[in-house]
C-alpha cells in the first residue's frame, strides 16, 4: 500500500541529496560564471544594507543551529549532562530570535525585488522564487515554535534527531520516526528539503563560494577562468606561440 510519509520522509530525501550533489557539481563545471549572486548594491541601498545583514545573520544561526541540534548524537548530550528540556528551550529562544531577524531581513529583501521595477526587471523567477521560498519556510518555521512551547519536555526533538540521523545511515524505516508528528513540521521538513534540491539552480550557491580559506591567507585575489581559454594579448608585445619566431623586427607592439 503506498504511504505518502514513507515517499517524502523515506525516499525523498536520497533524491534530494543526489540531486543537490549532482547539480552542484554540474554547475560548477558547466557554467562556473554564474556561481555568485548578482549584485544590485546600486539601487536601494540602505534596504539592501540592512535586509541582507539581518536576513544572513538569522539564516546563518538557523542553519547550525538545525545542522548542531539535529545532528548531534543523543549520547553526547547525556555524556555532556545537557537535559532535553534545556536543550529544547535553547532552540525556541536562539531559533525564535534567529528566525525573527531572518523573517524581517527576508521581507525587506522580497519587498525591495518585487516593489522597485528596475530591480525586479533584472531579476531572475529564480532569484524571487528562492525568496518566496525562504520567506515561506521561515514563517512555518517560527510557526513550530508554537507547537513546540507546548511540548518543553524535548521528546519531539528526540524524533526529528532520529529521523535525521537515521536518514544519513541509511536506515530504511527512518520515516516511521516522523509519522505521527504535527503536518506543520512535516511541512516544514518537506520545504526544507525542496530548498536543499533547488540549492544548485539559484543564487544560494554562492554561499559554496566564501573564502573561508583567506581569513588565514591574506593577500590574495579570487580569480575563476573558464577551462582552455586561449591566451590574452596584453598590449605590451605581440602575442607569439611557442617556438614562433619574431616579425616586427623590434618594432613596438600595435
Amino acid at each position: 500500500m503506498f504511504d505518502i510519509d514513507f515517499l517524502i520522509f523515506g525516499i525523498m530525501p536520497y533524491a534530494v541529496l543526489a540531486i543537490a550533489l549532482i547539480g552542484t557539481i554540474a554547475r560548477y563545471e558547466r557554467d562556473p560564471f554564474t556561481w555568485k549572486a548578482s549584485s544590485s548594491q546600486l539601487l536601494r541601498r540602505k534596504q539592501l544594507m540592512w535586509g541582507s545583514i539581518l536576513f544572513h545573520v538569522g539564516i546563518i544561526v538557523l542553519f547550525f543551529g538545525h545542522l548542531i541540534g539535529l545532528f548531534t548524537p543523543v549520547w553526547v548530550l547525556d555524556t555532556l549532562g545537557v537535559s532535553y528540556s534545556l536543550k529544547q528551550w535553547a532552540a525556541v529562544v536562539i531559533g525564535g530570535l534567529a528566525g525573527a531577524a531572518a523573517f524581517v531581513g527576508c521581507s525587506l529583501l522580497l519587498h525591495r525585488r518585487l516593489v522597485d521595477t528596475r530591480i525586479r526587471n533584472n531579476s531572475t523567477w529564480a532569484d524571487i522564487g528562492i525568496l518566496v521560498l525562504l520567506w515561506v519556510q521561515i514563517v512555518v518555521g517560527m510557526g513550530t515554535i508554537i507547537l513546540t512551547l507546548e511540548h518543553m519536555d524535548g521528546a519531539k526533538m528526540l524524533q526529528f534527531m532520529s529521523w535525521s540521523q537515521s536518514v544519513m545511515g541509511l536506515q530504511v524505516n527512518a520515516w516511521q520516526d516522523v509519522v505521527d508528528v504535527h503536518w506543520l513540521y512535516k511541512f516544514h521538513i518537506f520545504l526544507g528539503m525542496v530548498i536543499v534540491a533547488v540549492f544548485p539552480f539559484t543564487r544560494l550557491v554562492h554561499m559554496l563560494s566564501v573564502p573561508i580559506r583567506f581569513l588565514w591567507r591574506p593577500g590574495y585575489q579570487i580569480v575563476r577562468s573558464r577551462r582552455g581559454a586561449k591566451r590574452v594579448r596584453t598590449g605590451l608585445a605581440p602575442y607569439q606561440a611557442k617556438g614562433a619566431k619574431s616579425s616586427n623586427h623590434g618594432q613596438p607592439a600595435e
